[in-house]
């Protein structure tokens, strides 16, 4: 087969250092930014609120490339940033969201807006995207299906929002709460095949409930852009490096599958219903209790993650990207997720030291 490449997009939130609040400078940052030497042209891009800003690598061929990508573009929007006041955040939601953040005034978010308004008040959330290449979207809907049972390690694993509106919500992952409120979001369907996926999408649509397919919210989907499979359900990550961590494992988890389809290896079927109770469970706890296996089975998180890192280990081989990928999983497993290290700032510092930690992890090397 040939070798998968990735791309990564992130979404940030703007933040005034001083107060941890959101600020409407989505626009000038991103024409800031979009400014400087060392950004291409549509390397940043705007977002639902002005609050936000979203960046996307090149397609990269590996994980060094990716890390220094997405260092380039958080450094960059973040000086751009500075320069209009505010701080780029990576977090999943803000410590604190003050009054609602105004909608970018592009006619999508717009038709959003009128659909939803109270959902778009509160789409203050932020994600990473994974873009991992297939060779055709026939086999792309079968990497779909096999990547489905994966999606709750990955939401327990990435979690880094625990807080909103200034409290501790008790969710690892309050991002995927709120984002699972849309019509069509959370785990992907089972597919019989592309032509099952098309029509299915197509009755979507006709529907009215999504006005094309850019409103498919699900955890993974292929991508009509890009010939890739699209994993989007992480939170966006503190570090450029963990980042990279979950690059490499959903380029791993697509080479695995794509392995496994040339190979005729059978696919896990899992029910719906399993997955939506993993994925909430995922969200809920973390790495922090137990997890939902795609067959309905609890198992410890650490056993979980376990499971994953054996299924991709002989792709991470053939990538020659073992020992870097095990190195930030198992410093992710002994310091704990994004979101328990908010909550340790938290008890140590307020409110105010989860947001210096937040902006200073946001742009660390």
């Amino acid at each position: 087969m040939e070798p998968v490449t990735i791309g990564v997009e992130e979404e940030y939130v703007l933040l005034d250092p001083v107060t941890g609040l959101p600020v409407a400078a989505g626009e000038q940052v991103r024409a800031a930014a979009g400014m400087a030497v060392s950004v291409g042209e549509g390397e940043v891009q705007p977002e639902l609120l002005q609050v936000q800003i979203e960046v996307a690598t090149p397609v990269c061929e590996g994980l060094e490339e990716v890390g220094g990508h997405l260092l380039r573009l958080r450094l960059a929007a973040n000086a751009a940033a500075e320069a209009h006041g505010c701080r780029l955040a990576a977090c999943g939601t803000p410590p604190r969201r003050g009054s609602s953040a105004p909608v970018t005034e592009l006619a999508r978010f717009r038709a959003l807006r009128s659909q939803a308004p109270q959902l778009v008040a509160e789409q203050l959330i932020n994600g990473m995207h994974v873009h991992a290449s297939v060779p055709s979207r026939e086999v792309g809907v079968a990497v779909l299906n096999r990547l489905r049972p994966w999606l709750p390690v990955l939401v327990a694993m990435s979690a880094n929002s625990p807080f909103w509106d200034g409290h501790d919500t008790g969710f690892a992952s309050w991002r995927t709460v709120l984002f699972d409120r849309w019509p069509v979001s959370g785990p992907p369907p089972d597919f019989a095949d592309a032509a099952d996926e098309a029509r299915r999408i197509e009755t979507l649509v006709r529907s009215g409930i999504i006005r094309d397919t850019a409103q498919l919210y699900w955890q993974a989907r292929l991508s009509d852009r890009y010939p890739t499979v699209e994993v989007r359900c992480c939170d966006v990550q503190l570090r450029a490096d963990e980042a990279v961590m979950f690059a490499g494992i959903v380029r791993a988890l697509v080479t695995t599958a794509v392995q496994g389809i040339e190979a005729g290896t059978p696919t896990l079927h899992s029910p719906m219903e399993v997955l939506q109770a993993a994925t909430w469970q995922a969200a809920r706890y973390g790495l922090g209790g137990q997890l939902i296996t795609a067959t309905g089975t609890r198992v410890s998180a650490g056993d979980a993650v376990a499971r994953l890192m054996e299924h991709i280990t002989p792709a991470l081989d053939a990538a020659g990207e073992t020992r870097e990928l095990s190195a930030l999983v198992h410093r992710l497993l002994r310091q704990g997720t994004p979101a328990d290290r908010q909550r340790r700032a938290l008890v140590e510092g307020g409110l105010k030291a989860v947001t210096d930690l937040i902006l200073a992890d946001t742009t660390a090397d």
